[in-house]
């Protein structure tokens, strides 16, 4: 038991959302039975690294199968361990330049296995670059912070954010969820969630700007707030967006997540949508995040 205990500590996940980090105990970062979902998951940075590790490791494994066998490999030097690697590359890669071949069975039968496992790699490794290149991604910018302001003389909650694209994002829903840090009857600590109802949870076309607002009334989670308030449950917000992207004709998704510290009061965002003398729609996304003061206070 203590053992299963030790190595259930002893590996930690990581998950970044908008600068917020979660953490997860006994569950490993990489999982090798499920190689496919790591290969998708990992940066490009990662992904490149972890194909040059595996690309040296194999040739590697090779090139000292090759050295065990001394003379297996014609016109290469005796020893030589980068002759053997270098042989080794051309055979997985099936490209076989001629001035280094297999000199006996035992090479043949090495190069034979190498081909092989060459034809299976690249396979793989091609479908793993068609699949992250061709997996549709959403570029929804989101501002950095969440504005508790007043609307239509009613204090609101709003999150501002972007379409990022120059293609057009249709059907596009929004789930806003609060997190609080809550005490039961009999004084045990939980986490729990809560759904805020949006007014306007779902728009039919998202061209540009999108500000989400929640109507904080006596059946919001969030009545009686106050930034005190908020720090002493821990609050956080989980912002989800799913729209369809024309351009790839396909469902993106995106989320984020603000902590306690990132709700501003008594603020508002700056109109960042202007109608030019042609009385076209201008959006200054760099405007996105900048926020001024209510005129009338806080909310």
């Amino acid at each position: 038991m203590k053992q299963q205990r030790k190595d259930r500590d002893a590996t930690m996940s990581f998950s970044s959302f908008g600068g917020n980090e979660l953490i997860k105990r006994g569950v490993s970062r990489f999982d090798l039975r499920d190689p496919y979902h790591i290969a998708v998951e990992l940066s490009w940075k990662g992904f490149a690294l972890a194909f040059i590790a595996i690309e040296f490791s194999i040739n590697i494994i090779f090139a000292s199968l090759y050295l065990a066998s001394p003379g297996c490999i014609a016109n290469a030097r005796p020893g030589s361990f980068a002759d053997a690697f270098f042989f080794s590359i051309e055979t997985l890669a099936t490209v076989g330049y001629g001035v280094m071949a297999p000199a006996t069975l035992y090479g043949h039968v090495i190069s034979a296995i190498e081909i092989v496992s060459g034809m299976v790699f690249t396979a793989i490794m091609t479908g793993l670059l068609f699949v992250r290149f061709s997996k549709p991604r959403a570029k929804i910018l989101f501002a950095d912070q969440v504005v508790f302001t007043t609307h239509n003389c009613s204090p609101t909650l709003m999150v501002r954010i972007a379409n990022g694209r120059l293609t057009l994002l249709t059907h596009a829903s929004a789930r806003l969820g609060l997190l609080l840090y809550e005490e039961s009857a009999e004084g045990h600590g939980f986490r729990r969630q809560h759904e805020l109802a949006l007014s306007n949870q779902s728009i039919p076309l998202f061209p540009l700007t999108w500000t989400l607002m929640h109507e904080i009334d006596a059946n919001s989670p969030l009545n009686g707030y106050d930034a005190e308030w908020l720090a002493q449950h821990d609050a956080q917000l989980f912002l989800t967006i799913e729209a369809r992207d024309h351009a790839l004709s396909a469902f993106v998704h995106d989320m984020r997540i603000y902590s306690h510290v990132d709700m501003q009061f008594g603020m508002h965002y700056v109109d960042a949508v202007m109608i030019d003398d042609r009385r076209r729609a201008i959006a200054d996304l760099s405007l996105l995040s900048l926020l001024e003061p209510d005129i009338s206070g806080d909310a």
